[in-house]
């Protein structure tokens, strides 16, 4: 693309946007992309095998006396340093609610986690992915405050509303009032709060709000950010007597956002954060003009779901339903996360009945249920808030049980096609804070227990323990698919189905084909693949017909290049 064709490509987005006004936003932009063309932005070449992504609080890991970003970059050089490559810092900003995702200043780094030189620091030995929380700010934040005051320039940062209009089609994901009352030096106005009434939503109708994100961007490439994760994006644009979900809009302005950052940081690629069922997610790829990647948000509920059942087969078929991403572009694929294991994306995926029994198993292993509301005013079960590792082994009879079963979890995430992305807790074999949840009264604090490096490193040390059983297996097999083509996030993926309690892949292609069989269940199961080849994991030889027991994961560098299976 040439800069005449991205300048071009530009005011597209913005006549989109903007019909009334795109050529003075135009030239406020293309001032803006002169201010930051000449900053020494590094290039990145795109994914392959080798990466894998720790998704973390900048203070996950801590320790008495030092600033946690200094000690995260200890832990991982000590614990993780030829295992993980790409590192998820969650919002690291001074923030005044939601565990970080109600910024006050997007251009500072909390005093708590350390300073920009920390971050500096981390960059020297990990590439790494920021969140832009770019719906919404907090009502600390100087955009809120002056919009309060009347200051110019802030007045229409936020979206003023009509109590009395009809909200019905919007999309709530809480259980929350969607507009807040704020006294102002014009008087009481009520504001649009999708998340909650400390986390204001932006009105991106108001260019200079798109203006000053754009910035925001910019600076977050030159500070080292590979990859900048856009939360909650699909909320952006609002249009009454709409859903306010996925609108145009917000797909002209990822592609715009998309083509800032290439005009300037040439590698840096955008990540959408959509929680919602498939087809939605998946549109954020656009032609290959928007999102690099995108979360598979049906993978956690889904793969929850197989180990739950000792049943494979929805996996399965949605796995076979997966189109590969199309080019310049893959899925980000994870298990665990900061936020719960949502259900919208498994909504025509699953039965009720079956996420009932999910709902229902939650509660039974120490978890809890976070709601949203519906249009006609009742709510639904939205996220189930509980620790992955209590989710598929709560019910294990040891540590040695529950980490097996664990692991096998964790090799349907490292098998998929796309970059795999794991949880801190789930790299060292956490437990979930019951305790935390209660001292909070905030559910999402079930696994977000923040971590001592003192205590913890010994724990991890123990090749006894249920965090040394984790993380040493863990290990193993980040070692295994950093070695092993077949696992390039964009190689080729065949879904097999060989019985309903085993989730089988093939990828790759040619002379580097590996079969990845997991299975799900507390049974000894025989299977016929007619694909012999050597097992990666536990280096055995195997043959056509393979033995699989309870909850073992295989990856079988295959032999032969004809096949007998049944691909789904």
């Amino acid at each position: 693309m040439t800069a005449d064709d991205g300048m071009d490509r530009i005011k597209n987005c913005l006549m989109a946007l903007y019909p009334g006004d795109y050529e003075g936003v135009f030239q406020a932009l293309a001032a803006l992309i002169e201010k930051w063309k000449h900053e020494p932005f590094p290039g990145y070449p795109w994914i392959d095998e080798k990466d894998l992504l720790m998704i973390s609080y900048g203070d996950a890991i801590h320790r008495d006396g030092e600033a946690p970003l200094k000690t995260l970059k200890e832990f991982l050089d000590g614990e993780f340093r030829d295992c993980v490559n790409l590192v998820h810092l969650l919002p690291m900003f001074p923030y005044s609610s939601d565990d970080g995702f109600s910024v006050i200043d997007y251009r500072e780094i909390d005093p708590a986690l350390g300073t920009w030189e920390d971050i500096k620091s981390l960059k020297s030995g990990y590439d790494l992915m920021f969140d832009a929380v770019i719906n919404h700010v907090s009502r600390k934040s100087r955009y809120f405050e002056g919009f309060v005051s009347g200051e110019d320039r802030c007045r229409d940062f936020f979206i003023s509303a009509d109590p009395g209009a009809d909200y019905s089609s919007v999309t709530r994901p809480r259980a929350l009032p969607l507009l807040t009352p704020v006294e102002t030096a014009e008087g009481t106005k009520y504001l649009w709060t999708t998340f909650s009434d400390d986390q204001i939503d932006l009105n991106y109708r108001n260019p200079l709000v798109l203006l000053e994100i754009l910035d925001v961007l910019l600076l977050y490439a030159s500070r080292g950010a590979r990859f900048i994760r856009f939360d909650a994006i699909g909320f952006a644009w609002k249009e009454l007597g709409t859903s306010c979900m996925h609108l145009p809009q917000v797909h002209q302005m990822v592609k715009l956002m998309r083509l800032i950052l290439q005009s300037c940081a040439p590698g840096c690629s955008i990540i959408t954060e959509t929680n919602v069922p498939h087809r939605d997610n998946v549109s954020y790829f656009g032609v290959g003009d928007e999102a690099a990647m995108v979360y598979q948000f049906p993978l956690p509920p889904l793969t929850l779901f197989s180990f739950l059942t000792g049943n494979a087969s929805r996996l399965t078929d949605w796995a076979a339903a997966l189109e590969p991403a199309v080019p310049g572009t893959a899925y980000l694929n994870f298990l665990a996360s900061h936020d719960g294991i949502g259900l919208r994306p498994v909504e025509d995926l699953l039965s009720g009945e079956e996420r009932d029994l999910m709902v229902q198993e939650t509660l039974d292993r120490g978890g809890e249920i976070g709601y949203r509301t519906l249009p006609d005013g009742s709510q639904e079960p939205y996220e189930l808030n509980i620790n992955y590792l209590d989710a598929i082994a709560a019910d294990a009879k040891d540590d040695e049980t529950r980490a097996q079963k664990f692991m096998a979890s964790q090799c349907v995430l490292l098998s998929m096609m796309g970059l795999p992305a794991v949880y801190y807790h789930s790299l060292v074999g956490s437990r979930g804070d019951r305790e935390g949840y209660v001292k909070s009264g905030i559910k999402r604090r079930i696994n977000r227990e923040k971590l001592d490096l003192p205590k913890l490193r010994p724990e991890l040390r123990n090749p006894g323990s249920l965090r040394g059983l984790v993380a040493s297996r863990y290990k193993a097999l980040i070692r295994l698919r950093r070695e092993t083509p077949a696992f390039h996030p964009n190689s080729p993926q065949q879904v097999l189905r060989l019985g309903a309690e085993i989730f089988a892949l093939l990828r790759g292609e040619g002379s580097e084909r590996v079969l990845a069989l997991v299975n799900v269940s507390g049974k000894t199961l025989s299977t016929s693949t007619g694909l012999p080849g050597k097992d990666l994991v536990s280096g055995e030889d195997c043959g056509p017909a393979v033995e699989m027991a309870p909850w073992q994961y295989r990856w079988i560098k295959v032999r032969l290049q004809g096949s007998d299976f049944q691909s789904a």
